[in-house]
Parts: structure tokens; sequence; C-alpha cells
């Protein structure tokens, strides 16, 4: 999270601001952060990841979301736009929105510098309240490097693809995607 850009705010404040506002924030105990933007392979890295998910999930009764949908993680009142998700199943919608679901199995962040420890740490203790999420992915932006954090009854276990030529699994969704596909067309590897 970046810093605040005003003292406090209500949730009905902040998703009024949301449908106004030119740039994307997040949410979280009456502050609003303003996300940072993105380089062009953090990009290529969702979009891909996104895309390979969507054809993987084509034929199961999941949804493939980009970070255009707002996730509100209810235990602990953060908004905010993941990379991406997945949701298997009926989508349950915040009462009277249709911008903003609740009930993940599976989320990636793409990393970057500016938001990799708050990522892997902060963010990731709020998405382990979500109870229907089974599975959070880390994508590093600048090299091979795929974390893949599992729901194992209380605690979470973690597995690591660090080779391009490794095939990441995604065991909440029971689908493999070679790790080279998620880095298609990065500029480090051109």
């Amino acid at each position: 999270m970046l810093r605040p850009l005003k003292s406090k705010f209500t949730q009905a404040e902040y998703l009024a601001m949301e449908e106004a506002a030119e740039y994307k924030s997040e949410y979280y105990n009456g502050e609003i952060f303003a996300m940072s933007g993105g380089t062009a392979d953090h990009s290529k890295i969702a979009v891909s990841c996104a895309a390979e998910l969507r054809q993987m999930l084509d034929p199961k009764p999941c949804h493939v979301f980009n970070s255009d949908v707002r996730l509100l993680v209810q235990p602990n009142g953060l908004y905010t736009y993941p990379d991406v998700m997945v949701i298997c199943g009926k989508i349950q919608f915040v009462e009277r929105r249709k911008d903003t679901v609740t009930n993940p199995i599976l989320i990636v962040e793409v990393l970057s510098e500016s938001t990799r420890d708050y990522d892997r740490g902060a963010k990731f203790n709020f998405y382990k309240q979500i109870p229907s999420l089974q599975e959070y992915v880390t994508i590093e932006s600048e090299s091979a490097r795929i974390e893949c954090y599992r729901r194992a009854g209380d605690k979470w276990t973690i597995e690591t693809y660090d080779n391009l030529n490794a095939v990441a699994r995604f065991e909440s969704l029971a689908c493999e995607i070679p790790v080279k596909r998620i880095y298609h067309k990065v500029a480090w590897l051109e």
C-alpha cells in the first residue's frame, strides 16, 4: 500500500470515489491508498497468466478475472484489485454491486520492486482470511520465479518454480501451466 490520500473514509465513500476515479485505489480501515502503476512486463505476465488459466478452465464452471474486478476481503474489510482471480462455481458479489467479489479460490499477484514485500507479507495475511481461498500465487516480474502458496488445513505450504522449463501446478484448479508460457514475450527474455 502507498500513503493514504486523506484521513478517514467510509466504505460507501470509497466505493463512490472509485466509480469516478481515473485510477484504482485500495481501501482498508477507513483509509484509501493509491495503487502504483505496473510495467509493460508486469502487464504481459498478468495477461499471459489469465489467458492460460482461461484456456485451461474453459470446460469447468470457473471464471477468470483480471484486475478490473475488485475483491472485498470480508473478514478484514480490505478492498483491492488482484492481478488475476479465479472463482469456481457461483460468483458471490458484494450486496448491490456487480464489480466486487468475495469468493476467489485462487489469487495471483505479479510482484514488482515496490509491491513485493507488501504482496508477500501484509497482503498475503489479509488474503489468508478468505474462507474460499485455496491458493495464492506470486509471480516475479523481473526474473523467472513463481511461488504457489496452498492452504493445507490451518497451515499454508509453498511450492516454488524458478526455472523457465518447469511446469507450475495450480492444485486448486487441477491444472498445470509451463512457466515459459506465463513469461511469454517479457522484455528480459528477448
